[in-house]
């Protein structure tokens, strides 16, 4: 078994919480700011008693990513006393992946660059559209504006590593809408892009508001449309098109992310944060009463990770894993791999189930010397939910 050379921080504040969202987050208001929030350090020093009372089990950490919420709302020097704290505990790799998402106008140049001197080499800035209405129909509370002044900063520090993330199938979004937002991406050239399709979740405000498919979010054809679009123009403006709905110019995937697409173990931090350790995938709760209750449990647990797991995953829980989250990758999966680990009867089994979809041509299956399961793009990644529910029915049977 791989040990965990990985840790996902969450950092749950945002001014705001946007419509479509349904993450585990804490609104801060609009004039929230690590350096002047008490209720922000507070969590700081939470979760760094949560990074302390756990014990280390792996290498020293190749990467570390600070999501949300808003990471960018915190003051560099939180930033760099949870990077000490993971170092001290951990260890860090000296050519480790230090990614931090962040949103338009929560951040300046100076302190971009203040960033990079704490140990940030790499951000996913939450772009989501060039349009302000559509922005204000998200409840994002960054404008356009801010979006050309934030890549202006990253540009102008020379981050060495940055990602554009984009949203498709917003409310009175159309086609043209969507295609000049692609353009004025790869205007920009960011090295990653990461492209995803609204999802309205249950509990939030565009859930109360709209029907999947139904006027003004598009219709599903349109999103389909949507979808095909970019792959089409991201893959001719030179980005590989490595994952469902992420896009990298070569040496630039996400290393973070292909931990978990690569099903290997990390270590998570912090609020509502999931860790996959021992076979298990585990979860903090989603408050920050609740979190900071149970962190006082688990430091009283004398550091004993253990006592807080119960079960490790069954043999049929990681096969399936293993299929969700892999098959998600464009390169697929190795079906000799596969077989080592879970049996040749499996992966035969896995070959009858996906024969139908062969011959639809959304999976590939290539043959020796080295065989490997894919989905075709951009079909295959279009209907990979149908493939992969039929998979669960299939396998979960008792």
């Amino acid at each position: 078994m791989h040990r965990p050379q990985s840790a996902y921080i969450h950092i749950p504040f945002c001014r705001r919480r946007c419509f479509y969202c349904d993450f585990p987050i804490a609104v801060a208001g609009d004039r929230a700011r690590g350096e002047t929030s008490p209720r922000i350090q507070t969590y700081v020093e939470t979760l760094c008693r949560e990074i302390r009372a756990t014990p280390a089990i792996g290498e020293p950490l190749q990467t570390v990513f600070f999501g949300g919420g808003t990471p960018s709302l915190l003051a560099v020097a939180q930033v760099e006393q949870v990077l000490k704290t993971l170092t001290a505990q951990f260890g860090l790799a000296p050519t480790a992946e230090i990614s931090m998402e962040m949103d338009p106008g929560t951040f300046t140049r100076d302190g971009l660059r203040s960033l990079q001197q704490v140990g940030i080499n790499r951000v996913s800035l939450g772009v989501q559209a060039f349009n302000d209405e559509q922005l204000a129909a998200c409840g994002r509370t960054h404008g356009v504006q801010d979006v050309h002044q934030a890549i202006a900063d990253l540009t102008a520090v020379q981050m060495p590593a940055w990602s554009l993330d984009l949203i498709s199938g917003l409310p009175h979004q159309t086609l043209t809408d969507w295609t000049a937002a692609l353009e004025q991406a790869i205007a920009y050239a960011p090295p990653h892009l990461s492209v995803y399709d609204l999802t309205v979740e249950p509990g939030t405000v565009f859930h109360h508001r709209y029907r999947a498919g139904e006027s003004p979010l598009p219709s599903d054809e349109l999103t389909t449309k949507m979808y095909r679009l970019a792959q089409q123009r991201l893959t001719q403006a030179g980005y590989q098109h490595y994952e469902i709905s992420n896009y990298a110019r070569p040496t630039y995937q996400c290393q973070h992310n292909r931990v978990y697409w690569e099903n290997r173990p990390f270590y998570g931090f912090g609020m509502g944060a999931a860790s996959y350790l021992h076979q298990q995938r585990w979860q903090r709760p989603r408050t920050t009463h609740a979190y900071e209750a149970w962190v006082d449990e688990y430091c009283e647990a004398n550091s004993a990770a253990e006592t807080l797991l119960g079960a490790a995953a069954t043999l049929d829980d990681r096969w399936l894993d293993r299929l969700m989250m892999g098959l998600r990758l464009s390169e697929g999966l190795s079906l000799d791999a596969l077989t080592q680990e879970f049996g040749g009867d499996r992966v035969e089994r896995l070959r009858h189930c996906l024969q139908p979809y062969q011959q639809q041509q959304w999976v590939a299956i290539t043959e020796p010397p080295a065989p490997v399961v894919q989905f075709t793009d951009p079909e295959g990644f279009l209907f990979s939910n149908v493939v992969l529910v039929n998979l669960f029915e299939t396998f979960g049977e008792a």
